[in-house]
């Protein structure tokens, strides 16, 4: 019994070091490929309350695209690009739930200015290049 157990652990750290191996150099998961999936399980759960048979067919295929998409990815080895993408979705999302400000590209360097929603036209000045530019929030 005891041989068993010990047979097992080296097939798990065999694995494991396999595993490690194989992902070397490669990207791996982040929040991205995590909503790309997630929007995949949606489709493919939506498709299996569609009745028509070419909603249903279109949904599916969606939905294993955006998967093979997401796996595509995580094995990556272009990771500056994939971190790109990356930190563009997360830029996306934190100003979709960032409701108290606007923000704003400096017509000089295109440095990113966040400023407070709802103060009319206001002048603002660049941190990176101090550019003066009037908007309107």
């Amino acid at each position: 019994m005891n041989s068993i157990g010990s047979w097992f652990r080296q097939l798990a750290f065999r694995l494991r070091l396999s595993l490690s191996h194989f992902m070397a150099g490669r990207y791996g998961n982040d929040k991205l490929n995590i909503a790309i999936l997630c929007a995949g399980l949606f489709l493919s759960l939506l498709s299996t309350w569609m009745k028509k048979p070419i909603v249903n067919l279109l949904l599916v295929l969606l939905s294993y695209g955006l998967m093979i998409w997401a796996i595509s990815r995580t094995l990556s080895r272009n990771t500056y690009r994939r971190y790109q993408e990356n930190r563009r979705f997360l830029q996306l999302i934190n100003r979709v739930k960032d409701r108290h400000n606007c923000y704003f590209d400096c017509p000089k360097c295109r440095q990113t200015v966040r400023v407070p929603r709802g103060k009319g036209k206001i002048s603002i000045t660049c941190p990176r290049c101090h550019e003066r530019f009037v908007k309107k929030t």
